[in-house]
């Protein structure tokens, strides 16, 4: 097979280390979507398993079963389906767990909460398995609709669409990602869904003792899951164990995306190849420039996101309202894939240069509206505001690349600025003046950073050398090389 690198509509590159795998998402030879799983983060929720319940505690209304792993696993007798077709939504009376489970008997349970410090997992008889766009639940004869999909007729031609696939082993939720979604989707989703629930029950008839029927899919698997019916060209896999578990998947539960499988053998990094790397160095960025020489500020905060549109060096129209016209058509595409990239989810600010036709406005949000149409996530726009602004939201699904790879600054803690190297000197000219108030003390040793210190004794030390005559006491600055920028210590002696 070539390894020669081409530019396709859409493929996935899956990059496979023992400690993590990624998987980039590219468009037309340009980088949309970065997704990590780290194994030392990875949780058994969402985990199946024939479990063996060891005891029954009838003071605590629960069970601890034996699932296979070091600590037995807790089932509360809440946690345990007795009636899911119950017509009546009154809040059903809880049976007491004597009723519910025997000791020595097999259950099969699913994890809703990984094992914290000396706490076993959490358990549920109520089984359910996601997939795209529809949640299996076994034993139900009815489909539920996500609540969030709001409109009727939607609702109903989903209902009735997903209701042919009910069949004598359980029925479907249909998630919030599913509105306006065809039917040829759909019906991929239920026959996997169907599929991977008759490979969990010949598990369970196979299994002689506590074991894990169905693991939750790892991050390569899910996703090719989640991609069934999308216009992939190919995925390439650098592992050959990662690739052969990907083709026994494939050819198991999602047999159109079998042939779009390859190996690759590259000596040369396969995430070097497509420049997915110094993509991901730049989606860590607050500037984002534009081809033309305007640029995008991006600022994420827990609250919200919030995304600034400058003109920058681009002067290439005759008047000024074409060139911030031109810049925010341009804007629009390029936030659509930050929006991706970046995964950024809930509200989000966009700030366009201010435009003076309403004709322009709206050819603008058009192309915003045209730009996300790509995007997987859900995402809801409002139109202009009064300040020019366009508040839009979108579903979070995960945490963020900046999360994910960065933590919080130890020397801005989160602001995004430090105080000036000046600023910190007078802070620590009034903070010997405070402590010389309130004692007694015969000289001062300053400890500062590197950079603070050196300006004490070069550009502030005319300041330094009035502020012992002002106090009457020797001032030592000593410099510290594992100080942060805006640390320092004022120390009596």
């Amino acid at each position: 097979m070539s390894n020669d690198i081409k530019s396709v509509a859409a493929e996935l590159l899956i990059n496979v280390t023992p400690s993590e795998t990624r998987v980039a998402l590219v468009e037309d030879g340009t980088l949309q979507e970065v997704h990590i799983e780290r194994l030392a983060k990875k949780g058994i929720v969402g985990n199946i398993y024939k479990g063996k319940i060891s005891r029954v505690l009838p003071g605590m209304q629960a069970a601890f079963v034996d699932i296979g792993l070091d600590k037995a696993a807790f089932l509360h007798a809440s946690d345990i389906v007795t009636n899911r077709e119950s017509d009546d939504n009154s809040p059903q009376k809880v049976p007491d767990i004597t009723e519910l489970a025997k000791q020595g008997q097999f259950l099969t349970v699913q994890v809703i909460k990984d094992p914290i410090s000396t706490k076993g997992a959490r358990l549920t008889t109520d089984i359910t398995l996601p997939s795209r766009y529809l949640v299996f639940m076994p034993g139900s004869k009815h489909v539920g609709v996500s609540q969030r999909i709001e409109n009727p007729q939607d609702r109903n031609r989903l209902k009735a669409v997903v209701g042919q696939y009910t069949h004598e082993h359980g029925s479907y939720i249909i998630r919030t990602a599913a509105e306006g979604i065809g039917e040829r989707e759909l019906a991929q989703d239920a026959a996997f869904l169907k599929r991977l629930w008759a490979k969990i029950i010949e598990r369970r008839q196979r299994a002689k003792s506590s074991t894990m029927l169905y693991e939750d899919l790892s991050l390569s698997l899910r996703l090719l899951r989640d991609f069934v019916g999308t216009d992939l060209e190919r995925i390439r896999v650098d592992s050959k164990l990662t690739f052969e578990l990907l083709k026994e998947f494939t050819q198991e539960f999602v047999p159109e995306l079998f042939d779009k499988l390859e190996y690759y053998p590259g000596e040369r990094p396969i995430f070097d190849c497509y420049q997915v790397e110094n993509e991901i160095k730049r989606a860590l960025e607050r500037k984002v420039e534009l081809k033309s020489g305007g640029y995008l500020i991006i600022d994420q905060t827990e609250a919200m996101t919030t995304i600034d549109i400058n003109t920058g060096a681009f002067v290439g129209h005759r008047n000024l309202e074409d060139t911030i016209f031109s810049t925010n058509l341009e804007a629009t595409k390029a936030i659509a894939r930050q929006l991706r990239l970046r995964n950024l989810g809930g509200i989000i600010i966009i700030d366009f240069i201010d435009m003076a036709q309403s004709e322009h406005r709206s050819r603008v949000l058009s192309a915003l509206e045209s730009a996300l149409e790509k995007d997987r996530v859900r995402t809801n726009i409002s139109n202009f505001s009064s300040l020019g602004l366009v508040e839009m939201t979108r579903k979070r699904t995960r945490e963020s690349l900046e999360h994910v790879l960065c933590h919080e600054c130890p020397s801005c803690k989160g602001r995004g600025s430090l105080k000036t190297t000046e600023s910190i000197c007078y802070e620590i000219f009034r903070e010997i003046i405070r402590v010389n108030r309130a004692h007694a003390a015969d000289r001062f040793v300053v400890y500062a950073s590197e950079k603070v210190s050196d300006a004490l004794l070069n550009e502030e030390t005319d300041f330094l050398a009035e502020l012992e005559l002002f106090i009457n006491k020797e001032v030592k600055i000593q410099p510290e090389p594992q100080y942060g920028h805006e640390k320092y210590d004022v120390v009596m002696m």
